[in-house]
């Protein structure tokens, strides 16, 4: 029977110290190998967490499953910003364009609720708001009335 650990790690970082090697130790699979192999898949997300399954069959071979930064990580990295503000209503710590909120919309659309890219789109976008971002200099709020309204309707 196949035993799972499920992790969040540095995309291009993992090591062997918690939470992966105390979690994979006892499955008698060479905590290296899987290592490396978790590094080599997730380096194009390098500088984000990363949420990675590992499967392990009775054979002691394994499946590495690498999942989507979450949406916060993405659009930080979009931005250019380390991390978001501790105050978001009055501290803004960058600017994206509205664009990227889509690119970022598309990346994330088969993980999420929404049901159509519009949805999708006003979710990253209301992440914009708890992390300080601000989306063409305005106030996020303001870019989903907008999209209500239809000013961003030739976006999809």
């Amino acid at each position: 029977m196949a035993k799972t650990v499920e992790a969040l790690v540095d995309a291009g970082q993992a090591t062997p110290g918690p939470p992966l090697g105390p979690a994979l130790g006892p499955l008698g699979v060479n905590i290296k190998a899987v290592i490396d192999e978790i590094n080599k898949k997730t380096q194009e997300f390098k500088g984000m967490k990363v949420p990675i399954v590992v499967e392990v069959d009775d054979n002691r071979k394994f499946t590495i499953t690498v999942g989507v930064p979450p949406t916060s990580s993405l659009l930080l990295s979009e931005a250019g910003v380390e991390k978001g503000s501790g105050t978001p209503n009055s501290e803004k710590v960058g600017n994206l364009k509205f664009d990227q909120c889509i690119k970022v919309a598309k990346m994330k659309q088969n993980t999420m609720l929404a049901v159509d890219l519009r949805s999708a789109v006003k979710e990253v976008v209301g992440t914009c708001v708890s992390i300080g971002l601000t989306i063409d200099d305005l106030e996020p709020k303001k870019i989903i009335e907008e999209i209500n309204s239809g000013t961003y309707d030739n976006f999809f």
